[in-house]
């Protein structure tokens, strides 16, 4: 009884407060234990669905709030928890959101004139809801723990429900073999890049501009470009070993590295902070430019391969041994492997556009003729390919897509957890929902129920 009325008071002290600040036009349409939904944050986070063409199944009025108070369960609890956010991976995130909305609306002032806000105040905005999806994420990872699935698990679980789930389609996959040469640059082209990145590095330090202006302008990273060269807090294992031995060998935050050469190209790094055996800094990259004779001698090379192999004299596999440059396939025959699904096995559209393109008209078992393309270090290199197997579009079965339906599977058991958790916590926590919200069909009914006594 107490609990009832101390939660009543909460209701009313929050109903007083948004009328005294907005007026009638606003107010507190739910309160979620001591949290309080207001009509004007339901119609703000409606727009911005609409804006971002989310499809609302049902009437928003109803869909929106209950989100909303689900996302306060979990904010609670991340409180118990003492769940906290990566505030540097926020703002890259942040900043990131902040440029697409800018390209898709045209300029800064458009965007501001849309949401009806200065840009800063945008930003927090939407900081606020970065920070509260990675807290939110957290916790649900920590609800559903971590759950082995096994053949058997899956079997079971498509034999149990055969009447209701429809067996996913497996569109059409490849296999590819690949063997890969980078034509080499020129020293000129090296010296060349390098004291540019040395000249980048005078210039800051002197004043002049900022690491992140020139990060921004000239860097060939374009991930961490657009974030002013920034890459977030990272461990050594996340890095290429010559780029993370020289940050983690910097202390000073501000302080500018020599120029480091790396499978991706030439750098110079930025420190900006250590936090344990992490660290976070900016970085620019410039990749030099094959020449045109460089490119045409790799050419000529890979026609020689492909040559030999078409004719019996050597198999795909030794050339791959011998003259692939692609450390991660030369290990397993020049097989291609899908880090999305963990196979040998890729759509079309997951491949390598030019590399896609070419094998689009290809047949199992034959040799491409030399092509350009980009290598997964973002550097010019000359391939040949084969197709080593196709899988036609079929219904999935545990033989061939184990690893799909396992996702599948895993899916359905963490949002069942999610699902249970959620009821349980309706059942503890005080909610007051206005009575123009109560005929709603929730995805969750246990909001409307009887007040204790």
């Amino acid at each position: 009884m107490k609990k009832n009325i101390y939660c009543l008071v909460v209701f009313l002290f929050f109903t007083f407060c948004a009328i005294a600040q907005k007026g009638v036009i606003d107010e507190v349409i739910w309160v979620v234990g001591d949290e309080a939904i207001l009509r004007s944050d339901v119609e703000k986070q409606i727009l911005q669905m609409k804006y971002e063409r989310v499809d609302i199944e049902g009437d928003p009025y109803c869909v929106v709030p209950e989100q909303m108070a689900v996302r306060k369960l979990f904010m609670h609890q991340a409180k118990l928890d003492s769940v906290e956010a990566n505030e540097s991976t926020i703002t890259m995130q942040v900043e990131g959101r902040i440029s697409e909305l800018i390209s898709q609306i045209g300029s800064q002032q458009k965007l501001e004139e849309y949401f009806g806000k200065p840009l800063r105040e945008l930003k927090e905005d939407l900081r606020v809801q970065a920070r509260e999806q990675m807290i939110i994420q957290q916790v649900q990872q920590n609800i559903v723990g971590e759950q082995k699935i096994t053949p058997s698990d899956v079997n079971k679980f498509f034999s149990q429900n055969k009447e209701t789930i429809d067996m996913p389609i497996v569109p059409t996959k490849i296999e590819v073999q690949i063997i890969e040469v980078e034509p080499p640059y020129s020293q000129k082209e090296i010296e060349e890049i390098k004291e540019k990145l040395r000249g980048f590095k005078s210039r800051v330090e002197s004043g002049e501009v900022s690491f992140s202006m020139l990060a921004t302008l000239y860097s060939d990273d374009m991930g961490s470009a657009r974030m002013g060269g920034e890459l977030g807090f990272m461990g050594k294992g996340q890095l290429v070993s010559a780029f993370a031995n020289e940050l983690f060998s910097m202390s000073e935050p501000g302080k500018i590295s020599r120029v480091v050469e790396s499978e991706f190209g030439f750098h110079i790094i930025q420190f900006l902070e250590r936090r344990g055996d992490k660290a976070n800094c900016r970085h620019i990259l410039l990749k030099p430019k094959v020449s045109l004779e460089a490119q045409k001698k790799a050419k000529q090379l890979m026609d020689s391969v492909a040559m030999v192999i078409r004719n019996g004299k050597l198999t795909f596999e030794s050339a791959v041994s011998l003259y692939s440059q692609d450390k991660d396939t030369r290990n397993n025959a020049g097989l291609m492997f899908n880090m999305q699904d963990n196979s040998s096995r890729f759509e079309f559209q997951n491949l390598p556009p030019d590399l896609a393109k070419v094998a689009s008209t290809m047949k199992v078992g034959e040799i491409s003729d030399p092509f350009f393309m980009e290598n997964s270090k973002g550097k010019q290199c000359c391939a040949i390919i084969k197709i080593k197997a196709r899988h036609e579009q079929h219904t999935a079965n545990l033989e061939d897509d184990f690893q799909m339906l396992k996702a599948y599977v895993q899916s359905d058991q963490n949002a069942k957890a999610i699902k249970n958790w959620v009821e349980q916590k309706q059942a503890e926590t005080f909610v007051r929902i206005s009575p123009e919200f109560q005929n709603c069909d929730f995805q969750y009914p246990g909001w409307n129920k009887t007040e204790e006594k």
